[in-house]
């Protein structure tokens, strides 16, 4: 088969593992195709943490009328089949029990229950495996899931919106509109794709956010305050119970009726410690939304993979300077009713 064709089966993988986005995490997003002669006989993805994986969502697809040309076929899918015992069962055992002689991945898992251990099951059973198809495609649709593992700590995505003079509140830091309705309903899709949303205690209190995406769809990602000594008002949303919130503390949780907290020594360098905590609790990526301090701290210690900046038309006087970014490439402008979103990456 010609690479142009590889290339396009590959490449439907990748449209299906991003539909379970927001769905798997902490497992990573797959899609799977099984080919015959050409045609794509059955398709399928992961659509939910602790479900079915997408291996056997692309054979349970196959109509009947096609089954007997299972073992006919070459199964194409995103990322390396898991050889292990997890919630489901192991999708490598699968292809060899249908099998299927061919498989063709796109890049290997690095999370050390599999970490080539599919791979090693198939080729023993005399399947032929084609390894890195669109490999670089196929790991940037799992990044985050592969910093995680990588490099034990969450995927970390900085957001904030600033005045077309480069401000991000007013003088006395309250809130202020800056982007547009637009804007505001993307910003909730992005609340969906992660695990976590993190504020510091000055956007907690001024802001007194709800932290949700009821823009949008999805599940809601885990609320996370950094409040020092619990100050954030009991009255405020973070407090509702709508949604599971932790807070990040010097104060001794159980005095003040907390479920869930991150203790951390205020005294010592903060964002190690707390993602470290996040890492051991299997929050693979938060959304990190302010204050301006918080996200400066970030950028500083270069604890960061991606920013998002909304530029909106808005102009202050004077106010609360944005972030300023360093070390970071630019790789996306998108202009939204007036509004203009730049994507960043850091720079390595």
């Amino acid at each position: 088969m010609d690479s142009t064709l590889n290339d396009f089966f590959m490449q439907r993988c990748l449209e299906l593992a991003a539909m379970g986005a927001g769905h798997v995490a902490p497992n990573p997003m797959v899609g799977a195709v099984l080919v015959h002669q050409e045609r794509i006989i059955g398709e399928g993805y992961h659509q939910q943490y602790g479900q079915a994986h997408a291996e056997v969502n692309c054979v349970n697809s196959v109509r009947e009328e096609d089954r007997s040309l299972i073992p006919l076929s070459t199964m194409y899918v995103s990322l390396e089949p898991c050889a292990h015992h997890g919630k489901t069962p192991p999708c490598a055992d699968l292809i060899v029990a249908q099998g299927i002689k061919e498989v063709v991945i796109g890049c290997v898992d690095t999370f050390s229950a599999v970490a080539g251990k599919g791979i090693e099951k198939l080729k023993q059973a005399g399947v032929h495996v084609h390894i890195g198809m669109l490999e670089a495609a196929c790991r940037k649709i799992n990044r985050r899931f592969f910093t995680f593992h990588e490099k034990k700590r969450p995927y970390i995505v900085l957001k904030w919106a600033q005045t077309s003079n480069g401000l991000i509140a007013g003088t006395d830091g309250a809130p202020v509109k800056i982007s547009n309705e637009y804007s505001n309903r993307l910003v909730h899709k992005w609340r969906s794709e992660e695990m976590g949303i993190l504020v510091g205690t000055r956007t907690a209190i001024l802001d007194n956010p709800q932290l949700n995406n009821r823009l949008w769809t999805g599940k809601h990602p885990i609320r996370l305050v950094i409040d020092r000594e619990l100050k954030v008002p009991r009255s405020h949303h973070l407090w509702d119970g709508s949604i599971p919130t932790i807070f990040i503390t010097a104060a001794a949780a159980e005095m003040h009726g907390l479920t869930d907290a991150i203790r951390v020594d205020f005294q010592q360098a903060l964002l190690p410690q707390l993602l470290h905590q996040l890492h051991q609790r299997q929050v693979q990526s938060i959304l990190v939304e302010g204050g301006s301090y918080l996200l400066q701290q970030f950028i500083e210690t270069g604890l960061w993979d991606e920013a998002r900046v909304i530029t909106g038309a808005t102009v202050l006087p004077e106010g609360l300077a944005a972030p300023v970014l360093t070390k970071a490439v630019k790789i996306h402008r998108l202009e939204l009713a007036g509004d203009y979103i730049d994507f960043y990456k850091q720079a390595h």
